[in-house]
């Protein structure tokens, strides 16, 4: 996609606030003034849920796009953010010939196809000498592919499409366990069909302040993984869980709790990460 990035939030544990990380900084970034679209690869349609899309409104879904090239992102609260949802079809891909046993590129293709189709349009504008169009609603700033947990077809799909990969950590005492399969994960999707794959960085969520595991775990994370472990950490927050039942992000649920304020800060964080393409304005 023409200046897109796509970010992947994955880890192959769950509850550790990978969906939730995915909605409030696809937020903090639209809020921002930049132009998001988050597709939602998880069957449980959670990322789905928190951005307010019912499920008997999830048709088209990602599995029409990964599948048949049916690309219908819907509008969201926000005005500069787009979803497409996900339903339980995605579980097809998983568990039913011949989904299952196509290859992990579905998702790059289906972009790349979208792509070709927008040039071609755009030349035959340009042919017929007609004023070039305003911009289509698809050329995003980043594309924000939220994961499901695990290292499925799914998330290959994302890792296969995506040049950044986010990985939520909770600040619990088994944080560490797993990281490794997943960083083999991405080396032989680096090595074989994604060399720009490239892990942006490592969150710390659901820290608690109070406990002193929390600030031993981040300890630990900080010195085994070093540079990769974002210095922004997210607190666990009573706003956070609830915002999805209300279906929409934190930040825009109550934009001054603890938790909306660490995202607005995550995305500042990357965007001086990666030479200004973050929010605009100050990190709180």
């Amino acid at each position: 996609m023409p200046g897109a990035r796509i970010t992947a939030v994955a880890n192959q544990k769950g509850g550790v606030g990978k969906t939730t990380t995915a909605v409030n900084l696809a937020a903090a970034w639209a809020e921002a003034g930049k132009k998001i679209l988050l597709i939602d690869l998880d069957p449980q349609g959670n990322a789905s849920t928190g951005l307010g899309i019912a499920p008997q409104k999830r048709n088209p879904s990602a599995f029409d796009f990964l599948t048949q090239g049916v690309f219908a992102p819907q509008r969201t609260l926000l005005d500069n953010l787009w979803v497409i949802p996900a339903s339980r079809d995605l579980n097809k891909i998983l568990r039913e010939k011949p989904w299952r046993d196509a290859p992990d590129n579905l998702l790059r293709d289906a972009l790349k196809a979208l792509l070709l189709e927008k040039e071609k349009r755009a030349a035959e504008t340009k042919s017929e000498g007609e004023a070039s169009p305003a911009a289509p609603p698809h050329l995003y700033d980043d594309i924000i592919l939220d994961c499901p947990p695990g290292l499925s077809s799914l998330t290959s799909n994302a890792f296969c499409a995506a040049r950044s990969l986010i990985v939520p950590l909770q600040c619990e005492f088994y944080a560490l366990e797993g990281l490794s399969q997943l960083f083999q994960t991405v080396e032989s999707l680096r090595s074989s069909v994604n060399p720009d794959l490239r892990i942006d960085g490592i969150l710390l969520t659901m820290a608690d302040g109070r406990n002193s595991l929390s600030e031993q775990v981040e300890a630990d994370v900080r010195a085994h993984m070093g540079a990769q472990v974002y210095k922004t950490v997210i607190p666990r927050n009573v706003r956070l869980s609830e915002a999805p039942s209300h279906g929409m992000p934190a930040t825009l649920y109550d934009s001054s709790c603890s938790g909306s304020l660490a995202y607005k800060a995550l995305a500042e964080e990357i965007g001086r990460r990666r030479g200004g393409r973050g929010g605009r304005g100050r990190a709180s």
